[in-house]
């Protein structure tokens, strides 16, 4: 718990933009865990910098959510404040065939934003849930199409809100499903993307493609955090967990999807306890019949072992 002058600070800092003991299932995209100390939705980034600072001040460590997707809060709960960037969504096209966004912007704000104006690019993005800022902290992507192929800029605020850095792309260093070699705790603010001319139809056109195929091979009708685990070398993890018999087991209200076995579904009532339990029997399972070793891609935050 955030008590006493923590408490007094965060509310000082943040306003009403700031909550206490927020449950986290309303805000992770699996729809479970527990609740949070407390939960900041900065309306601009002078209110991030005061929050920033205030948990520097009183040690209280912060994680940014974003859209909560890729991060399952365990059902313990999370302590010190989840930031959500929800309301740090400007985007603006940029001299140079650039594209500006900040971290809160939704995927499906910047596909409508970059179809309207025929801007081409980041189709391969079209229905990869999630926000701007997570994307690139998870190097997202399909294939062989990443956020790292199009970043040219990151807008990066320290751990303490005190200061702003611009790093261009040779400074950043882009890993599969990470961006390693920021200080812990920076907050992602905003990133350059590039973008080519093309036109609105040749856009939606390779949007509409992208998002037919996702809609044949993902479970988007029911709860889920995206991919579960890295794909191996040389491997696909839903193939290897689909090999192992896998495929629809459940564990509570948690199953592994019938359609695609890299993604864990909540069918209803789920906890975080059945999901985690269910990542480890995959885990077991596949490393015991094949020796390979299943990498999470998905963050498991909170108390608890």
């Amino acid at each position: 718990m955030i008590e006493g002058a923590a408490r007094e600070a965060l509310e000082e800092a943040a306003g009403d933009a700031v909550r206490f003991d927020v449950p986290m299932s309303r805000f992770t995209s699996l729809r479970v865990g527990g609740p949070v100390d407390a939960m900041a939705t900065p309306g601009d980034r002078h209110v991030l910098a005061r929050v920033l600072r205030a948990c520097a001040l009183h040690r209280i460590p912060h994680v940014v959510m974003g859209k909560g997707f890729n991060s399952i809060v365990r059902d313990e709960g999370l302590p010190g404040v989840a930031l959500r960037l929800s309301r740090l969504k400007s985007l603006c096209v940029r001299p140079g065939q650039l594209v500006r966004g900040e971290s809160g912007v939704s995927h499906s704000q910047l596909t409508r934003f970059c179809q309207a104006r025929g801007l081409a690019g980041l189709e391969f993005g079209a229905g990869i849930p999630g926000s701007l800022g997570g994307w690139v902290t998870m190097n997202a992507g399909i294939g062989e199409r990443e956020l790292k192929d199009v970043v040219c800029e990151l807008e990066v605020m320290s751990p303490t809100g005190t200061r702003i850095r611009h790093l261009g792309r040779h400074l950043l260093r882009f890993g599969y499903r990470a961006l390693r070699g920021l200080a812990p705790g920076s907050v992602i603010l905003s990133a350059l993307l590039r973008i080519r001319i093309s036109t609105p139809a040749e856009v939606k056109a390779e949007v509409s493609r992208l998002l037919a195929e996702r809609a044949k091979s993902q479970p988007l009708d029911l709860p889920s955090c995206g991919s579960v685990f890295k794909n191996p070398p040389g491997a696909f993890a839903g193939r290897l967990i689909e090999a192992a018999g896998l495929k629809g087991d459940r564990i509570g209200g948690a199953q592994i999807s019938t359609l695609h076995a890299n993604f864990i579904v909540n069918t209803g009532g789920a906890t975080a306890s059945d999901v985690i339990s269910l990542i480890a029997k995959a885990r077991a399972l596949v490393r015991f019949r094949t020796g390979i070793h299943l990498e999470p891609e998905v963050k498991i935050l909170g108390r608890g072992a």
